[in-house]
């Protein structure tokens, strides 16, 4: 039904339909969002990890130091060289880098993560626009049917609208 480009008639689908396209569009709403979330606390993560290079950077040679293994484990250590450290690049492996490709390296992740998350967002805001949109009168795809059309005014209005049918 939801993938179809025939044209759904909400006032016409039976409670249990409408439930079901509530469930699915809240499953959707719920995806978007954890993936945003993932986004947003991959780039957080990786801009502390720049400041902590530029940090290290600025630290002499031989310098006493609380170096961490995990989050919450810390060890005493000494700063030995500062031009070079290791650089995680997933699923536990490490490669070796200068401090100025480590900080590039950074930059750039964080770039294609922000980059990723524009367009997680446009498709999702899409998205949201193309069910909002696919009400009396328009299809998925959101061409004009020779019917009247209901206007909405937004994503929120329309899970509101769906709540409201059901009861919810």
């Amino acid at each position: 039904m939801a993938a179809s480009s025939s044209r759904v008639e909400i006032e016409k689908l039976s409670v249990e339909q409408l439930r079901g396209l509530k469930e699915q569009a809240d499953l959707e709403v719920n995806l978007f969002q954890d993936s945003l979330n993932n986004i947003r606390t991959a780039t957080a993560r990786l801009e502390i990890a720049s400041s902590a290079l530029h940090d290290l950077s600025l630290r002499p040679q031989g310098k006493k130091m609380l170096v961490p293994l995990t989050a919450s484990l810390y060890v005493p250590g000494t700063l030995d060289d500062a031009e070079k450290v290791l650089v995680d690049v997933g699923t536990g492996y490490f490669i070796e880098k200068t401090m100025v490709e480590g900080k590039d390296y950074c930059e750039r992740k964080i770039a294609l993560l922000k980059s990723n998350y524009d367009q997680l967002l446009e498709v999702s805001c899409s998205m949201m626009i193309l069910n909002v949109h696919s009400g009396p009168g328009r299809s998925r795809t959101g061409m004009d049917q020779p019917e009247k059309a209901q206007p909405r005014t937004g994503p929120r209005l329309f899970m509101a609208d769906l709540g409201a049918v059901l009861g919810l």
